[in-house]
């Protein structure tokens, strides 16, 4: 007996460089902040709420129609993890629980940067701009989360920084893939 067997071709777009966005973009104005150019405003929660956050997760959610289990896992928690951290801060103010101490803090981040440390080593067979993201991305929970546990503004300086790196990485990630599908051909490396 004969097996009837129909393939479905995957048109749909590709959704990591709205992620990468999402979290570029983000990464890059709280680390403006980290770096001491401007404080902790409504700016930078819309945007780890709204760009962050639900963008992140919906290119997660596309990824996995897509079959590709890092997008799924690095999009998602990515952008829950910005709408986690608009509500360590934002909850407290609202009367929902207190804020977390700089201990309490810094393990977030630290199981943050575990998180992303295994990640990294998942870009080791990806793309060379992605091994720069993650990477960098891991390094900067630690500095964070080192700068929390220290209290040493110098430290926290230094991971805003670097986090404005990281952030404008992922940019640069995101608008490679864009411009080499538009022009089909390598515009920008990967």
């Amino acid at each position: 007996m004969e097996k009837n067997m129909t393939m479905i071709q995957d048109t749909t777009a590709n959704p990591a460089p709205l992620g990468l966005m999402g979290f570029g973009m983000t990464t890059v104005l709280l680390n403006l902040h980290n770096s001491g150019l401007y404080p902790l405003g409504t700016m930078i929660l819309a945007m780890g709420f709204f760009y962050g956050g639900i963008a992140q997760i919906i290119a997660g959610i596309m990824e996995w129609k897509k079959n590709n289990t890092f997008g799924t896992t690095a999009f998602t928690s990515y952008g829950l993890f910005w709408m986690t951290l608009v509500g360590l801060l934002v909850f407290p103010k609202m009367g929902l629980g207190t804020a977390p101490g700089p201990f309490a803090m810094t393990m977030y981040l630290w199981m943050w940067g575990i998180f992303t440390g295994f990640m990294f080593i998942g870009t080791l067979k990806l793309t060379n701009a992605l091994k720069v993201v993650f990477g960098s991305l891991t390094i900067l929970f630690f500095l964070l989360g080192l700068g929390d546990i220290t209290g040493n503004s110098l430290i926290k300086t230094i991971a805003g920084i670097e986090g404005v790196f990281c952030g404008f990485s992922a940019i640069y990630a995101a608008m490679a893939q864009v411009l080499n599908e538009v022009y089909k051909k390598k515009v920008l490396p990967l």
